[in-house]
């Protein structure tokens, strides 16, 4: 009775996560609306802000909190830079200026590209097989980027900051790595998004002065958007993500991730009206393709090997 149980709380999770999924997926659709109505930054800014205020309550309320040390912050910081600072500002300013779907795709290089610092950083291993799939992702994201010459000349510059913010995120994994060898990956996230938000504000008041009031014209259908994009998407999102590891396993709940890019690009078309070229379209499985083969999803002769992408994966960062 208790293994039929704990096989109908796996598949329950599966569902879930696959919901999770879903709404991370969906939450790049709701930013590309957020851009439109709120300076990039700004919103970001107040965005990350909610979800870190809800992260640190429930750890609070949890009495879950943990001393850190100099160490501890070093990682953080870290973190904290490229995971929040620059991913979700490169995020923001990108989708501002390119297409859903664009944006969708480029971030699904984010596993490829956490291998490939990995191997590079961490020393992990990298066999052909994750080679073959690391190139047939960015040229994937080559035929994604060089869709024609009328998408090129409007949407190059923002093809350029969302790759900038995939990086950003795939960088970040190493140091959140090292942060959470001592620390609860839930109380990394808080300290992340609570630090980082308020230095993405500093940098809006730097760069675009002018704009730090333009939260308050916003309808209360955007304010609905942006505040459920924090506390759904960001802030339980990466919670209910948490905690799914434990019960299945690093691997299994990675693997749910390559789900993501697949809503937004239905999302986009739905929610938004975009529409998919057949460069576009190749591309994207060129990229599936290639995280399947880079991550090493298919190498199950060696079960116990987990890519870069799986290990950072676990720790609940944000999409």
């Amino acid at each position: 009775m208790r293994k039929k149980g704990r096989k109908l709380t796996n598949h329950l999770t599966y569902v879930l996560l696959t919901v999770n999924m879903m709404i991370w997926g969906l939450n790049t659709v709701a930013i590309k609306v957020l851009v439109e109505h709120f300076p990039p930054l700004t919103m970001q800014s107040m965005r990350i802000f909610f979800a870190g205020c809800l992260v640190s309550s429930i750890l609070y309320l949890r009495r879950e909190w943990k001393p850190m040390a100099l160490r501890d912050w070093k990682w953080i910081f870290g973190a904290m830079i490229f995971g929040v600072v620059g991913h979700h500002s490169f995020l923001a300013t990108g989708l501002s200026l390119t297409t859903a779907t664009n944006g969708a795709i480029i971030l699904a290089l984010v596993p490829l590209t956490t291998t490939l610092l990995s191997f590079l950083l961490l020393k992990d291993r990298l066999t052909w097989l994750r080679s073959v799939g690391i190139a047939l992702g960015f040229t994937g994201v080559a035929l994604v980027v060089l869709n024609g010459g009328e998408s090129l000349q409007q949407s190059a510059t923002g093809d350029l900051y969302m790759f900038g913010a995939m990086f950003s995120q795939a960088l970040s994994f190493i140091f959140i790595k090292k942060a959470t060898d001592t620390l609860d990956a839930k109380q990394v996230t808080a300290v992340m998004f609570s630090i980082g938000s308020f230095c993405i504000f500093l940098l809006s008041l730097l760069l675009h002065p002018a704009e730090a009031g333009a939260l308050a014209d916003g309808s209360p259908g955007v304010w609905a958007i942006l505040l459920s994009s924090a506390v759904i998407a960001t802030g339980l999102g990466h919670m209910f993500y948490n905690s799914a590891i434990p019960r299945l396993g690093t691997g299994q709940t990675a693997i749910f991730i390559n789900l993501t890019p697949f809503f937004a690009l239905v999302g986009a078309v739905i929610f938004l009206g975009e529409s998919m070229v057949w460069t576009q379209a190749a591309g994207f499985l060129f990229i599936v393709a290639g995280v399947f083969l880079g991550t090493g999803a298919l190498d199950h002769k060696r079960p116990s090997i987990e890519s870069g992408a799986w290990k950072s994966s676990r720790k609940g960062t944000d999409i």
